[in-house]
């Protein structure tokens, strides 16, 4: 099932643009490792779940697996061949905004190598480059 908001206040949206570094979202919280973007860019919701599901069946119950990003921004798009005008199109797909540096993904409970692999399985489902990052002591 992929993710999408249970209600919006405006149902279409302007597109925005992406700019500068994450300020928020940029450090691993939750987990021991995680996946940050290195590129702005729209990841669709169908995307964070195919992820979800690749790093699932690679760790199966031993760590724990955290989203750190959701799908608010609705993408339209009119027919093809449709001609000018009769307005912005319905929407189409649901995608997180995401800043270079925004934590993606992250990962608890498995060992450094473990947690390498798994994030080469996401990276390959990703439409933004990507680097593995680990948890700074506090």
């Amino acid at each position: 099932m992929a993710l999408m908001p249970k209600r919006v206040k405006h149902r279409k949206n302007q597109r925005g643009r992406i700019r500068g570094e994450a300020t928020r979202g940029n450090r691993v919280v939750f987990g021991d490792f995680g996946l940050q973007s290195l590129q702005g860019g729209w990841i669709s919701a169908a995307t964070i779940e195919a992820g979800r599901i690749a790093a699932q069946q690679y760790i199966r119950n031993e760590g724990r697996l955290y989203i750190r990003i959701f799908p608010h921004k609705s993408i339209t798009s009119i027919p093809l061949e449709t001609r000018m005008g009769k307005g912005k199109g319905e929407p189409e797909y649901w995608a997180a905004t995401v800043k270079p540096g925004t934590v993606l993904y992250e990962l608890g409970g498995v060992s450094e190598q473990a947690a390498k692999i798994c994030f080469a399985r996401l990276a390959h489902k990703m439409p933004v480059k990507v680097k593995m990052i680990r948890r700074r002591p506090a």
